[in-house]
């Protein structure tokens, strides 16, 4: 949930200009996963909008060539994540890679209590980040300053749930360390939502201590798992999915006279418009498209006029 990563240098790879939206396994890093496109994509204009922590699986939006300049707007977007948080341990890192810190005996949670606290941890709250984190402290990485034993106090910050819903409850019993409790939940929520900090602190509300065991990521923006690949079949076939279409995706459209994208193209402003999605909604940055469909520029309204954010022409 750090800001898109980028990697430049080489020579741009012809027609390889998109996103690749790939289901990214566990036990690898987002940088592995990059660094593995880099290869297939045969250029090192390579990048991720929003890391996935080594454990989690599900969609990680990578971007290629030209492409890497939609990822700062994408990583903005709303996520969504199926998740397994264990209650009665609390752990180091506040996922399963951590050691067992504390807890207690959750088999007497009653679900309206755990609704109680579901519903707490729904809507606009302040979340404070897990210490094993990229958030930067003093220039450098909270993770690092945690493993060299100064762990940083982090500051809370706002983020919103929008959706918290537990899809099935399954009680644990596990090396003699009481009863334990697994939920399986659904997340809806703002960029910068830890999912680890959500089974942390159902776990503090509940008193039992929480951490979590399992995180998939099935949805970023418009992106949906769907539509992921394996890096075993991306090696078969590589493909990206081309600008105009990825852009289309994730950002309301609107469409230009060829005066319009000429003088998009060189930077220049235009009258603002109300764009809108396939929904109706008009909110964030716009996808510009010339008369052939051909991505111009990211555009942003204010004070009546449409002014480039990025341009791709």
């Amino acid at each position: 949930m750090t800001a898109p990563v980028q990697e430049d240098g080489g020579a741009e790879a012809p027609g390889k200009h998109g996103l690749v939206i790939v289901d990214k396994p566990g036990g690898m890093t987002s940088h592995d996963v990059v660094a593995r496109i880099r290869r297939l994509a045969g250029t090192r204009k390579v990048g991720h909008a929003g890391t996935l922590d080594p454990m989690a699986t599900g969609v990680l939006v990578i971007g290629v060539e030209k492409a890497t300049r939609l990822l700062g707007y994408l990583t903005l977007t709303e996520k969504e994540y199926a998740a397994t948080i264990r209650l009665g341990q609390s752990t180091s890192t506040d996922d399963a890679e951590g050691e067992i810190t504390g807890g207690g005996p959750a088999g007497r949670v009653s679900a309206e209590t755990l609704a109680a606290a579901i519903a707490g941890l729904t809507g606009e709250i302040e979340q404070v980040p897990p210490a094993i984190s990229a958030i930067k402290v003093n220039g450098q990485r909270a993770y690092r300053l945690t493993r060299a034993g100064a762990a940083p106090e982090l500051k809370s910050r706002p983020v919103t749930v929008y959706e918290f819903t537990v899809t099935a409850v399954r009680p644990v019993t596990k090396d003699g360390a009481g009863e334990l409790l697994d939920l399986d939940a659904t997340v809806r929520c703002s960029s910068g939502t830890y999912i680890r900090a959500l089974a942390r602190d159902l776990g503090a509300a509940l008193g039992t201590g929480g951490h979590l065991t399992r995180l998939r990521r099935t949805r970023v923006g418009g992106y949906r798992i769907e539509d992921a690949r394996t890096l075993e079949q991306l090696a078969e076939r590589f493909e990206v999915l081309p600008l105009a279409q990825a852009a289309a995706a994730a950002f309301p459209s609107r469409n230009l006279t060829a005066d319009e994208a000429r003088r998009l193209a060189h930077g220049g402003r235009l009258a603002a418009t109300t764009a809108t999605t396939a929904t109706g909604s008009a909110a964030g940055p716009a996808a510009a498209y010339a008369p052939d469909g051909t991505l111009i520029a990211l555009v942003a309204e204010e004070s009546g006029q449409a002014r480039p954010l990025v341009v791709f022409a």
